[in-house]
């Protein structure tokens, strides 16, 4: 009876908690700059008791050791998604940085590791470019295409927007450090070779400028940003990730993507390695070359699914020429930022990635064979119904009809779930690609993240049953 009693009121306690989130404004704990009010999207996310995971459930759901029930996890955050206290935590499990398997103390252990290797890569960089790290960011060119140091009127190289140069303690112009990085959990960072060593150096850094430029533009809206620290942390995450990953360095979308890490998780590296691992899931997305763009393979999966799931949509676009679905290419590359307000965003992302949850991902990461990460993923295919209960709602859903190698996004779904409750708009309104977009570009601040989900499943459900008969 004792312990009836206490779980009526460990429930009741729950629903206060979680009744005044709901009255108060959520926006509160990521507030807008008053000046923007007007220009963001209205939030539509509400915590909502029995449903979004709460703090209180969050903590309840590890065990003495610190094993995390990740299936009940899952369930509470498909359901109503999760609190904005607990949101950085949970995210780091979602996206892979954590085993649910492991113990509190081999998490703190490889956190620390994490923190190290983290420190040592920043000081990598910053014995290239020592603005890095500084509090401050770069907005102007500090090297020409040919490598050369950009020099102000003094005759000192650029550093940043204030005017402190990149320049070493006796005001010589930075040469570029010869370091080596003794990495495990990421791309090397220094090429065995010279020439493709400097060839690396000159890209990095002309790359920070960019960077720069990105992040004093990326969720500006938000108080957090007005604080230039704020802003330089998140420029320090991205230079530091562009400097590691060799192959893609930093494009254009990143800086959205990267943004919510650096507010959600109070120190830096943590933020990294949570952008990190969400970039090991959308890094294909941002990889282009001169006859292909990054998402190219989405958005031909996406044409793909429009054309079973609604074929008289596909042709009608297809005859004003935009067959391709590149209208579709800011939705797919920055998931839905654009779409959405900011808490809206993020709990679309927390549930389509919960949706998406493989209990295999933190291992899959963690394996330095470096194979398909599909394999990897479905090396250990469960044969129980306790095991199933650990995938999410979209990942079991593809197990269960056979479609999981294929490793098709929900963010995919997603969209031609949007194009089909457009379709009667843009089969009606739409006579050629500007009008496409003008449509799409209406659903911004109107759209419910929740419905759109539920709706996105309902895609993915006839599209498989529609592909099965063919």
């Amino acid at each position: 009876m004792g312990n009836s009693k206490s779980c009526v009121a460990w429930k009741k306690d729950e629903g206060r908690a979680m009744m005044n989130s709901s009255s108060e404004e959520l926006d509160s704990y990521y507030p807008v700059r008053p000046e923007c009010l007007a220009d963001v999207p209205k939030t539509r996310f509400k915590a909502r008791v029995g449903k979004t995971l709460s703090e209180r459930r969050w903590k309840a759901a590890f065990s003495k050791e610190g094993y995390l029930d990740i299936a009940g996890v899952l369930r509470r955050i498909q359901r109503g998604g999760i609190h904005p206290s607990i949101k950085g935590a949970a995210w780091e499990f979602l996206l892979g940085c954590f085993d649910p398997e492991s113990t509190f103390e081999e998490r703190n252990q490889l956190r620390q590791q994490r923190r190290e290797q983290y420190a040592a890569w920043k000081s990598e960089c910053q014995k290239i470019v020592p603005v890095i790290g500084s509090g401050i960011l770069i907005t102007s060119a500090i090297v020409s295409d040919d490598g050369q140091p950009i020099a102000s009127d003094d005759g000192q190289p650029i550093a940043s927007d204030d005017g402190q140069p990149i320049a070493s303690d006796d005001g010589q112009p930075i040469e570029c450090a010869a370091t080596t990085s003794n990495t495990q959990d990421n791309n090397d960072a220094v090429p065995a070779d010279n020439g493709d060593y400097d060839k690396k150096i000159l890209q990095w850094k002309l790359s920070l400028h960019q960077i720069g430029l990105d992040v004093v533009r990326t969720d500006r809206t938000l108080v957090f940003y007005e604080n230039e620290a704020n802003q330089a942390k998140l420029w320090d995450v991205l230079a530091v990730y562009a400097w590691m990953d060799k192959d893609i360095g930093y494009v254009q979308g990143m800086s959205d993507i990267c943004s919510p890490m650096v507010i959600l998780l109070e120190n830096e590296a943590d933020a990294y390695w949570c952008f990190e691992r969400a970039m090991r899931r959308l890094r294909e997305n941002f990889k282009s070359s001169t006859n292909s763009i990054g998402v190219q393979s989405q958005l031909s999966t996406l044409a793909q699914v429009v054309k079973t799931v609604d074929p008289k949509l596909h042709q009608h676009l297809e005859e004003l020429d935009g067959g391709e679905y590149l209208f579709a290419f800011r939705m797919l590359m920055v998931l839905f930022r654009r779409e959405f307000s900011f808490v809206d965003s993020l709990y679309l992302w927390e549930v389509m990635w919960a949706m998406e949850y493989n209990p295999n991902i933190y291992s899959s990461y963690d394996d330095k064979r470096q194979p398909l990460l599909s394999e990897l993923l479905y090396d250990d295919k469960p044969n129980d119904k306790h095991k199933l209960k650990e995938y999410g709602k979209f990942e079991r859903n593809n197990l269960k009809t056979g479609a999981a190698e294929q490793n098709s996004a929900l963010s995919v779904f997603l969209v031609a779930s949007v194009l089909e409750t457009k379709h009667r708009r843009l089969m009606k309104e739409a006579k050629g690609l500007d009008d496409v977009v003008q449509i799409l570009g209406e659903i911004s601040g109107n759209l419910d993240a929740r419905k759109a989900l539920d709706e996105a499943l309902k895609v993915h459900k006839k599209y498989m049953k529609q592909a099965k008969k063919s």
